[in-house]
């Protein structure tokens, strides 16, 4: 159950991270801003790694896999892709195709068991369910 409340928790909070890198980009530029973010993401990471916060070992880096350090890059585009479609689409609509995107992409992850990931079978169900979710982002994407 916690799991579910801190997923939600992210959900929230990725809500205002559109909303609010939007507003930065309005003032500061889409690629300017898409920078910002990611220098003070990556000095708020810094900080709490200096507080001892870190569970990891960073002296494993050249263990992880080269493919995985692409989550770096794929940052950068979700943040430029997102401030761009809540400035056109506003933030419910950009964000209900953002989440119909995310499950779809969830659901294929899971079942092909990439990136060494156990292999969950996709079923009737979830296909429904997919589609349920693709209607209702309909209902709420018409004006």
């Amino acid at each position: 159950m916690l799991a579910l409340v801190l997923a939600a928790l992210s959900g929230i909070f990725m809500a205002l991270q559109g909303s609010l890198n939007t507003a930065l980009a309005k003032t500061v530029g889409l690629l300017e801003g898409t920078f910002i973010v990611h220098l003070i993401g990556a000095l708020t990471t810094l900080l709490l790694l200096l507080l001892g916060l870190g569970q990891g070992n960073l002296a494993n880096y050249s263990k992880a896999p080269w493919y995985t350090y692409l989550g770096g890059v794929l940052s950068v585009a979700i943040i430029y892709l997102v401030v761009s479609a809540i400035s056109k689409l506003g933030v419910a609509p950009a964000t209900t195709a953002i989440i119909v995107g995310q499950v779809f992409t969830a659901a294929l992850v899971d079942h092909l068991g990439w990136f060494g990931l156990e292999s969950i079978p996709f079923s009737l169900g979830k296909a429904l369910g997919i589609a349920l979710m693709a209607g209702g982002a309909w209902l709420l994407l018409s004006r």
